[in-house]
C-alpha cells in the first residue's frame, strides 16, 4: 500500500501530521486489492488516511487515531466512507472505498483525534474530482 501514496497530502497539527490520499481502486494490484479485501471497480475509489507523530530527529512514528470522515458531493449527496485500521510493518492506515461518478467532485471533511492526545481534534478539509475507469 505505501508504493501508492504517490500524490498524497498532509495536514500538519499540534506535533502530528495526517498523509491522506485519494485514488481509483483500478491503479491497485489484483495482489494487493485481494491482502486488504477491496473490489477492484472504475466506479469505485479508495480512501488512505496514515497518522504520524512528529519525532524531532529520525523517522516520524506510526499511531493508531480516531477518524471519522464525512464526504459528500456538489449537490450534497452524502458519501458514506467506514474506514478500517490496517497495520502493515510498523505503519498504520485507515482505509475505506466509496462510489463515484464521472467528473465527479467530492468534499471530504475529516476529523482526526490520536491516541493519547489531549488537545481536541483537528479537523481538515479537501475536494478531489474522481473520474471512472472503465
Amino acid at each position: 500500500m505505501t508504493s501508492l501514496v504517490q500524490a498524497e497530502q498532509a495536514e500538519h497539527f499540534n506535533g502530528y501530521v495526517a498523509h491522506y490520499n485519494t485514488f481509483n481502486t483500478t491503479l491497485l494490484t489484483p495482489e494487493v486489492a485481494r491482502a486488504y479485501g477491496i473490489t477492484r471497480s472504475g466506479n469505485l475509489a479508495l480512501l488512505n488516511i496514515a497518522v504520524l507523530k512528529k519525532q524531532p530527529e529520525g523517522m516520524d512514528e506510526a499511531v493508531t487515531a480516531q477518524i471519522t470522515v464525512n464526504a459528500s458531493n456538489l449537490v450534497g449527496q452524502k458519501k458514506p466512507i467506514q474506514l478500517i485500521e490496517v497495520q502493515d510493518r510498523g505503519a498504520i492506515y485507515y482505509i475505506g472505498t466509496f462510489r463515484i461518478r464521472d467528473e465527479e467532485r467530492i468534499r471530504f471533511d475529516i476529523t482526526v483525534q490520536p491516541s493519547g492526545q489531549t488537545a481536541p481534534p483537528h479537523r481538515f478539509r479537501f475536494d478531489q474530482i474522481f473520474y471512472v475507469n472503465e
